[in-house]
């Protein structure tokens, strides 16, 4: 998972990507810090081709602004730039990865 530094580099990758997972996440957020790496391994199993991003919103705070996030975490998944997903503070990983399947499928199928 990438930790972004900027709004431009989140802007890029929304726009490049064909599938773009975002955790928007903070410093002082302990939920944040346990769901990373259970998020990373679900996503990596599973999407393989899923591009997977953080962003810390204490350290990039207008690409925070920008994106509507007012409670930690924030999941948003995109497909071709498009929002397909968003999940604010308690939400199932179970459930979102599930949701991802059949974008996922259509987006790389060959």
């Amino acid at each position: 998972m990438l930790n972004l530094q900027t709004l431009q580099q989140l802007e890029y990758l929304k726009k490049t990507e064909q599938a773009l997972l975002i955790l928007f996440g903070g410093r002082d957020c302990n939920v944040c810090h346990a769901l990373k790496p259970k998020l990373i391994d679900l996503i990596t199993d599973r999407y393989p081709k899923m591009k997977m991003v953080y962003v810390d919103c204490h350290v990039v705070i207008d690409a925070c602004s920008q994106n509507g996030v007012l409670s930690l975490p924030t999941l948003q998944v995109f497909f071709s730039g498009k929002r397909f997903i968003e999940e604010v503070r308690t939400f199932s990983l179970t459930r979102v990865v599930n949701e991802i399947e059949r974008p996922y499928a259509m987006a790389f199928e060959s």
